[in-house]
């Protein structure tokens, strides 16, 4: 895989970020409804609301056969609300190769106390990855709280150094 790095994301990035987005959920939570919003919706979502109330970076790399002149494709991005990890998305034909990892660390950079998240329990890969990242489950909900009406696990990492406490 070409280089890649992390950066903020602009509104520029909005329509990368949503068909991210789509294209993730789809792929790692093939139990969800169908997305029943145009592209053209959630890129209009991701600019006017995640852009705006969350801290966001995106994952780039350079496009294919753009090295030159300096083009670069989005290929995942991260949301931080507070210490809230709200979203990480990646491109699914490039899961598994350490990108998730590097918006993981710019955003625990971000959140010197820790981060939160939240996660379905159905989804198991999502799960795994917290783990070997240092999460912890912290808490249980039976769907009411989100409007997918799936159970889902509260997971939390600890800043570094920090001991964790068992719940």
């Amino acid at each position: 895989m070409d280089a890649v790095r992390i950066r903020p994301a602009t509104v520029a990035d909005a329509a990368a970020v949503a068909a991210i987005h789509r294209d993730a959920r789809a792929a790692a939570m093939p139990y969800l409804p169908l997305q029943r919003r145009t592209l053209d919706e959630v890129t209009r979502w991701v600019a006017e609301v995640v852009l705006r109330e969350s801290r966001v970076w995106v994952a780039v790399r350079a496009a294919d056969g753009a090295a030159a002149d300096g083009a670069e494709e989005v290929i995942g991005y991260a949301a931080l609300e507070g210490e809230l990890l709200d979203k990480l998305y990646l491109r699914p034909d490039l899961r598994r190769r350490g990108v998730g990892s590097l918006l993981l660390d710019e955003l625990a950079r971000h959140s010197p106390g820790g981060l939160t998240l939240q996660v379905f329990e159905l989804n198991t890969e999502a799960r795994a990855f917290y783990r070997r990242h240092g999460f912890t489950v912290v808490g249980r909900g039976d769907g009411s709280g989100n409007m997918e009406g799936l159970p889902e696990l509260t997971l939390r990492r600890e800043p570094a150094g920090e001991p964790r406490v068992m719940r």
